[in-house]
C-alpha cells in the first residue's frame, strides 16, 4: 500500500491548531513538529537565567518572555518557542492574539542532547535572518559553559564564551551580566557521553524536539 502524503498545513492552519492544543509544536514549511518536555536541569537553568535577567531588566524598556512565547522568523516561515526571549523597545506581534513575537532582541536556548546540533545549526541559520536579533546565547546543560553570538556591523557574528562557575558572561545586547554560578544554581552535573545518533550532520535532530536530555 503506498504511503499517504502528509497534509501540507498553512501557517493559519498551524496557528488555529496550536492555540487549542494541549502541547506545543513548531511549524516549518507546511509541517508541524511536536515538542516534548524538558529535563530537570533544563528547567532549572531556564528559571535561573530568566530570574537573573528579569531582575536586571526592572525599570528598563525591555521585556523577558520564557518558554511559551512563540517566535515567528518571518523571512523563513519558522514558528518556534525559544527557552528565553528578550525584546527591547516596542514588541511587535503577528496578529491581535499577541502570542507570536516578530522582533526579538535576544534569544537564549538551553542545549539538550537531542537538539544541540539543531540549535547550533539550522535553527541559528533561521534566527540569523531576524533583523531585530542582536544576540544569540547557548547554555550547556551538562557543564558550566555559555556561548554568546553577537551580530556585528559586517553581518558577521562574534563568539564569546564563558566556562566555569566562577565566571560571568556579559549580554551586551541588553546590558546585563549572567553569573554562571547563578545560572547553574542547584543543577547537578552528570558525565554525558557524546550521542551522535541524536542528530544528523546537517544540524537537524529527529522530532519531537526539546528532548529531555
Amino acid at each position: 500500500m503506498p504511503l499517504q502524503p502528509k497534509p501540507h498545513l498553512t501557517p493559519e492552519d498551524y496557528l488555529t491548531l496550536e492555540r487549542s492544543a494541549d502541547f506545543k509544536s513548531e511549524y516549518f514549511d507546511g509541517e508541524i513538529f511536536a515538542m516534548t518536555g524538558a529535563s530537570e536541569p533544563h528547567n532549572l537553568i531556564v528559571i535561573n537565567a530568566g530570574s537573573e535577567i528579569r531582575q536586571q531588566l526592572k525599570k528598563r524598556p525591555c521585556k523577558l518572555y520564557a518558554n511559551d512565547m512563540r517566535v515567528k522568523v518571518s523571512p523563513t516561515g519558522l514558528y518556534t518557542y525559544p527557552d528565553l526571549v528578550v525584546v527591547c523597545g516596542k514588541a511587535e506581534f503577528d496578529d491581535t492574539h499577541l502570542d507570536t513575537l516578530l522582533n526579538p532582541t535576544l534569544i537564549i536556548e538551553v542545549l539538550s542532547d537531542s537538539t544541540e546540533a539543531y540549535d547550533r545549526g539550522r535553527k541559528f541559520e533561521h534566527y540569523r535572518k531576524l533583523e531585530s536579533l542582536v544576540e544569540y546565547v547557548l547554555i550547556a546543560q551538562h557543564r558550566p559553559h555559555v556561548e554568546s553570538y553577537q551580530r556585528q556591523s559586517d553581518r558577521q557574528w562574534l563568539l564569546t564564551e564563558s566556562h566555569g562557575l566562577e565566571n560571568k558572561l556579559s549580554l551586551r545586547s541588553i546590558d546585563c551580566e549572567l553569573a554562571l554560578a547563578e545560572i547553574y544554581d542547584k543543577v547537578e552535573f552528570q558525565d554525558k557521553t557524546d550521542d551522535s545518533t541524536n542528530s544528523d550532520q546537517n544540524g537537524q535532530p529527529p522530532f519531537p524536539r526539546k528532548g529531555s536530555a
